[in-house]
Order: C-alpha cells, then structure tokens, then sequence
C-alpha cells in the first residue's frame, strides 16, 4: 500500500508559487523548490510531476483563487462602479510599494512564458479572457444601477478596465514609486469609471464631465 503524505499538500504549492513568483520559472532550479518545499526530489515529482507540471499547476491555483476573491469584492461592493474602482485601484494600494514590485504572477508568467510556452499561452489567455467575464458582469450591474453608461458594451467595458489595471501592474514592476503609481491609478479611475458625489449625505451618484 502507498504510504500516506507526509506533507500539507497547499503549504508545499504554496511555497512553489512564491519561488516562481520571486524568481521567475527559468531562473528556479530543482534544488530551489527541494528547499522551500523541504521535500525530496522524488516526493515532490511522485506528487506533483515535474518543474513544468508543477508551474501549471501553481499558475492554475493562483489564477482560481484570485478569481474567487475579484468575484467575492465585487458582490460584496455596494455598488458595482465601487468594485471596479477598486480591482482598477488595487495594484497601488500597498503603501510599502513591496506588492507592486512583485507584480501578478499570471502576468509575470504571461511576460515571461507566453511566447515560447503553449501552454502558458492558453492558460494565460484563458485567465484574462475569464477575467473580462467577471468585470463585464460588474459593468452590467453597475448600467443597472444607473453607474454606468447603458449604452456601452459591458465586455469593451471590462477589457479597457482589464488593460488599464495591467498597465499600473507593469509600472509597479518597474520600481515607480507607490505614490506615483497611486495618483496615476486614480487618474485612470476617473478617466474610466464614472466619478461618486463626495459631498456628506449626498446620496445620489454622479458622472464626471
């Protein structure tokens, strides 16, 4: 009988993610994921295959669980434009500037891997493409709630907001200072997404001229 693992299974791919994440898939060696995960060459291929097999399967879990978090924001938001505001936003919001240096990992590995890897490729298409879906379902509650306007195309919509967002992802890997990155985000917010009335009790929504 196969003995039992001797191991947390999501702490040990927990590890390997942040290796590739820091280092990049060609610049980790074997001997580095020995290391984090603190297995053995053979108990880690037995359980996960090899190098290549093992970054699929950290890029699909990554790319899962930010999904299920992009989708619990949004329906947690009040009001859908609120939602989108944020995902826009969030690349610029770790005041240390340590988040944004360290990129997204499926666009790192889109960066990285995409043109000589298939199977980054699609994996990578898949994601942003699954990604679209989910704020184009935001655009289309925020039309509904009078946010946005009804005439524009929820998926054009959520494409744009998908490029703008990778694009302060991209200017946080080049080291661009965090307050820099967040004025510009903000800029891009308001350029994109329709404004909120700041003042007390005001209660109704406006869009900016």
């Amino acid at each position: 009988m196969a003995r039992p693992r001797q191991f947390d299974e999501q702490t040990v791919l927990a590890a390997v993610r942040d290796q590739f994440w820091a280092t990049g898939y060609a610049a980790t060696s074997l001997d580095d994921l020995l290391r984090v995960t603190g297995l053995g060459k053979g108990s880690l291929y037995a359980a996960f295959g090899d190098k290549h097999r093992l970054y699929m399967r950290v890029l699909g879990d990554y790319v899962e669980a930010t999904h299920g978090a992009l989708r619990a924001m949004l329906a947690g938001s009040p009001r859908a434009i609120d939602g989108l505001r944020r995902y826009l936003t969030a690349p610029a919001e770790d005041p240390s500037g340590a988040g944004a240096r360290r990129g997204c990992f499926l666009a790192n590995s889109t960066s990285e891997m995409a043109a000589a890897d298939a199977d980054v490729l699609a994996a990578s298409g898949g994601a942003f493409e699954e990604r679209t879906g989910i704020l184009a379902e935001a655009v289309a509650r925020a039309q509904r709630e009078g946010d946005f306007p009804a005439g524009a195309d929820p998926r054009e919509a959520a494409r744009v907001i998908v490029a703008a967002q990778q694009g302060i992802v991209f200017m946080g890997r080049t080291g661009v200072d965090v307050d820099t990155l967040r004025a510009t985000a903000e800029v891009l917010a308001d350029r994109i997404l329709p404004g909120v009335d700041p003042s007390p009790g005001a209660g109704a929504r406006r869009r900016r001229a």
